[in-house]
């Protein structure tokens, strides 16, 4: 494994600006994710660190070399795509034995062998090494396309988005393995997701990118708790953060400057009546098992928040509603820090 540090880069395609001035240093072993909407460039990025895709500027390092220029060969760089990529005629041990059969690796068979188990075992699919991939599930799929990688022991592994295509729970059950190896391995991971819970759970570090632009780079707690910018802000977080206009609603000593109130959950303590700085009505009520989804109209807008199931709140209820250390953003969406000013 080794540092990786991207230094000012960009990337046009013809007009339109794919990175713009991109810096990060990805330290080794570590897990950073990046977090975006279609469009932002996080894909882009992947793809000018293995050399897919050329910068227009700025240099890109991999283990203290200059690899700007090199070709992607020449990187030690893994990449793992959205789409299994898999040699459907091959046995899973085939699959798995085949970026060691390189001529440049000069693996003895015994060796490759013993490799691609190690890997098969971290993958929990030693029992389908003599399979051929036509014959495995999606998530199985997936595991074999996340060991072609897996078993080169580059530099880098790259991944683009590679739980997208699978259902919710294999999902999951795949995100807590690929941490796991990660974890057991000390890979250094540069990983792409438009999922938030994804993000969350895997990231050492998230960097969120917008428009070709990385936003905020940060632990996912510092990402949630304490956002640069509305964007940020809207990226983590579930129900989505609340967005209300600061006219609409007097809320004492927050400075001049701030135009919007953001809330999520934690920001709000509501209880049944109509004792309380704002007063609202339940519209409806989304029942989740263990939680319950709160459809709030309040002075002419909508909250979204969580509650308990046992606190029996329905649908038409008038509540009171109490704002606790909100998060508050200018009228160009930059965050506005209330303790900074008197």
């Amino acid at each position: 494994m080794a540092e990786v540090v991207l230094s000012h880069i960009s990337k046009k395609f013809g007009s339109v600006t794919a990175i713009s001035d991109v810096s990060l240093t990805i330290g080794n072993g570590e897990f950073i994710v990046l977090l975006g909407p279609t469009g932002a460039g996080k894909t882009t990025l992947l793809r000018l660190v293995a050399g897919l895709e050329t910068a227009d500027a700025g240099t890109i390092s991999i283990g203290g070399f200059d690899a700007t220029k090199s070709a992607p060969s020449s990187r030690d760089v893994a990449f793992v795509f959205q789409q299994y990529s898999l040699y459907p005629h091959l046995t899973v041990f085939e699959n798995l034995a085949f970026p060691l059969r390189s001529p440049i690796r000069n693996m003895s068979e015994k060796d490759i062998t013993a490799k691609v188990k190690e890997i098969a075992g971290l993958l929990r699919i030693e029992d389908k090494l003599q399979n051929r991939a036509t014959q495995l599930s999606g998530g199985q799929m997936q595991r074999v396309a996340i060991g072609r990688a897996l078993v080169r022991s580059p530099s880098i592994y790259l991944m683009d988005e590679p739980l997208s295509s699978l259902d919710a729970k294999l999902r999951g059950d795949l995100r807590v393995e690929l941490k796991r190896i990660q974890h057991v391995m000390g890979a250094t991971v540069l990983y792409v997701t438009h999922d938030q819970m994804e993000a969350m759970t895997l990231a050492t570090r998230i960097g969120v990118m917008k428009e070709g632009h990385l936003v905020q780079v940060g632990t996912p707690r510092e990402i949630y708790t304490d956002p640069v910018d509305l964007y940020v802000a809207s990226r983590l977080g579930t129900p989505s953060i609340n967005s209300l206009p600061s006219k609409d609603f007097q809320v004492a000593g927050i400075p001049d400057t701030v135009h919007t109130i953001g809330l999520r959950t934690e920001h709000l303590q509501i209880r049944k009546g109509k004792k309380g700085s704002f007063i609202g009505t339940v519209n409806y009520v989304e029942h989740l098992g263990d939680q319950d989804y709160l459809h709030i109209s309040i002075n002419g807008h909508e909250l979204v928040t969580l509650s308990n199931p046992d606190d029996g709140l329905s649908t038409g209820d008038e509540v009171s509603l109490e704002f606790v250390n909100a998060l508050y953003f200018d009228r160009a969406g930059n965050r506005v820090h209330r303790g900074k000013h008197p």
